[in-house]
C-alpha cells in the first residue's frame, strides 16, 4: 500500500502536465480577434474536380494548407454550403511551416443528377482571408437506364 500512493501521485502529475499548455490544439479564446495571434496561410488546393460518380456514391475530397506565418494556425470551423456535405478539418494547432487539411464527404444521394458545385467556408486566425474551397463534379442517375442524364448545361447548384 505504501508503494501505491507515490505511484498514483507520479502518474497523476504526468497526466495533468501532459494536458496543459497550448500545444494540445485548443485555440486560445481570442484567436480570431487578437491580431497578434494571426498568421498567414497558403492553400495548395482550392478547387477539386471529383469527376463523375453514380447517384448514391459518397465522394471524399481533401484540401491542403500550409502555415506560412510565424504563429500557430488554428482552423476554427468549416461550413459546407449544403446538407449533402460533411466537413472535417485539422483541429490541433498547425505550427509555422507545417501542413493542415480540410476533408469533405459529399453524399451524391442527396444531390440532383447534374453537374454540382459545392463550397466550404473556412474560418481561421489568418491575416490573409481564406478562399472558399470548391469541389465540382457530375452526378449521374444510373437507375434511369439508357436515357440517363447527360450534363450539357453549365449551371451550378448549391
Amino acid at each position: 500500500m505504501r508503494n501505491f500512493f507515490p505511484g498514483l501521485i507520479i502518474t497523476s502529475a504526468i497526466a495533468f502536465s501532459s494536458c496543459s499548455g497550448t500545444d494540445r490544439g485548443n485555440p486560445p479564446a481570442d484567436v480570431l480577434t487578437d491580431s497578434s495571434k494571426f498568421t498567414t496561410v497558403q492553400w495548395l488546393d482550392t478547387l477539386v474536380d471529383f469527376g463523375t460518380v453514380n447517384k448514391g456514391e459518397k465522394v471524399h475530397v481533401k484540401f491542403r494548407c500550409k502555415n506560412t506565418g510565424t504563429h500557430p494556425l488554428y482552423i476554427t470551423f468549416v461550413r459546407p454550403s449544403c446538407g449533402c456535405t460533411i466537413a472535417d478539418y485539422t483541429k490541433k494547432a498547425i505550427p509555422p511551416g507545417e501542413m493542415g487539411e480540410v476533408n469533405a464527404e459529399f453524399d451524391s444521394q442527396k444531390a440532383p443528377s447534374t453537374v454540382v458545385r459545392k463550397t466550404l467556408t473556412v474560418s481561421a486566425n489568418t491575416l490573409n482571408e481564406s478562399p472558399r474551397l470548391v469541389f465540382t463534379g457530375e452526378v449521374k442517375d444510373v437507375s434511369a437506364g439508357t436515357n440517363s442524364f447527360k450534363a450539357t448545361d453549365s449551371s451550378t447548384h448549391k
